[in-house]
């Protein structure tokens, strides 16, 4: 070409949680079942959308208007209720202009970092969202800026090395918190919220919390979202229903901002954002109309609470079928439906394999397989190409903790049951070989 095509940031856009499915893919071309545990689709792991939901999308499905262009920033009636909504809830004042629209949160955050100016940076979590890391990688042209979740506290932020990253890098110009986070399956206790709300305050910071699993925590489990933290402070919000519902395939998400009359470039901000959807002439009508009548229908709460009981319930059973499994690390899941397995990475090493004896897939192994490829890669490759299981390594999360994500979702017990006792096999198998 005449000239380079690419930006420099390009080559950041890593995204194994989709990636790996190109391999699942030749690996069922080879006849091997995939349970796929890679990705967080509820849908996929055999989750029912409850009838009242189905009744209320269908209603609006039957009304023409559905069909239509809406306002670029959202439905204004369902922006207005969800104002409505997070005023009565959190004791925080925004109006439906604080509120914008997007396709999916993944847009939202493609939106967020592309409109920051290369050289200001947005630290976050790690292991890392890879959605989040990516886009913030690609738009510095760098590596991802990340605060260590602590597997040996509960995979709690480390406090004082964000302190420090934050002092010593005066590009940093937000913090970034994924509360509940994915992959770890974490909260943010209160006190930590706190704290990291002091370190925005002290060097005058933006505070960006992605809350799409706001809603799944198990019992007992408290946090707060970023909107009763804030007090004053900048900050954004980002929300959807793809998880909440579920519904994924609806490509609904949003951001609520705050505070915008107390910072102006915090305002001049999110009116680029607001100006970046305009362009794009509007965005998801029908979910958005959804929202409102789903959000306050009176089987809503009840609904919530069975599925996160639902969810509790088998991350124990996860539990008990790993717990003595010598050489990985399990923390119970507190939030969100994903957990991170850790290995011993005293006990890994660039000999360990599973075996096959199907020929189609052992030249698949020998064309993945080479000796300098991070460990937990490995392993996933393995687990992938013999057992059918498709998990994300944790290496791929900008992390340099070896292990790998699964979720909570499969509904079916009985399939659980056998994905985890198999990866449980495959686990001792492969460290002892």
């Amino acid at each position: 070409m005449r000239r380079k095509l690419l930006s420099e940031g390009a080559n950041k856009l890593e995204y194994e949680i989709r990636q790996i499915v190109q391999k699942a893919e030749k690996v069922a071309e080879c006849g091997v079942p995939i349970t796929w545990e890679n990705i967080g689709d509820p849908i996929q792991k055999n989750a029912e959308i409850p009838d009242w939901i189905k009744e209320i999308v269908s209603e609006l499905v039957r009304d023409d208007k559905s069909y239509g262009y809406c306002h670029s920033k959202g439905v204004l009636e369902t922006r207005e209720f969800l104002a409505e909504r997070n005023n009565r809830l959190n004791g925080v004042q925004i109006s439906a202009d604080d509120i914008l629209f997007f396709n999916g949160l993944g847009d939202a955050i493609s939106k967020l970092y592309q409109y920051l100016p290369p050289t200001s940076r947005v630290i976050g979590p790690s292991p890392a969202y890879s959605t989040h890391s990516s886009a913030e990688a690609a738009h510095a042209n760098s590596n991802a800026l990340t605060y260590p979740l602590d597997p040996d506290n509960s995979w709690y932020p480390n406090l004082e090395e964000l302190y420090n990253k934050v002092k010593y890098n005066p590009n940093i110009v937000g913090i970034l918190i994924i509360n509940p986070d994915n992959p770890t399956g974490m909260i943010y206790p209160v006190e930590y919220l706190e704290k990291i709300v002091k370190i925005a305050d002290e060097f005058d910071l933006l505070l960006i919390s992605d809350e799409i699993y706001m809603a799944i925590t198990q019992p007992e489990m408290h946090t707060l979202p970023l909107a009763k933290m804030l007090g004053d402070r900048p900050g954004i919000s980002m929300k959807g229903i793809s998880k909440e519902l579920p519904w994924p395939g609806s490509r609904c998400g949003w951001m609520e901002f705050y505070n915008r009359d107390k910072d102006k470039e915090f305002d001049q901000f999110c009116k680029s954002l607001e100006d970046a959807k305009t362009l794009e002439v509007c965005s998801t009508t029908l979910p958005q109309r959804a929202i409102p009548r789903v959000f306050s229908h009176p089987k809503y709460q009840e609904y919530i609470i069975e599925r996160n009981h639902q969810i509790y319930t088998r991350n124990k059973l996860i539990t008990s079928i790993l717990q003595d499994v010598k050489g990985i690390r399990y923390i119970e899941t507190k939030g969100a439906f994903y957990n991170t397995i850790l290995f011993d990475k005293s006990l890994l090493n660039s000999t360990q394999q599973l075996t096959t004896d199907n020929p189609g897939i052992q030249k698949l192994l020998d064309e993945w397989i080479y000796p300098e490829m991070d460990f937990d890669r490995r392993f996933t490759y393995y687990l992938l190409a013999t057992k059918g299981i498709c998990v994300v390594p944790i290496s791929s999360f900008q992390s340099d903790l070896l292990g790998f994500r699964v979720t909570l979702l499969e509904e079916n017990q009985e399939i659980l049951v056998n994905t985890f006792q198999t990866l449980k096999e495959a686990i001792v198998e492969y460290l002892n070989s």
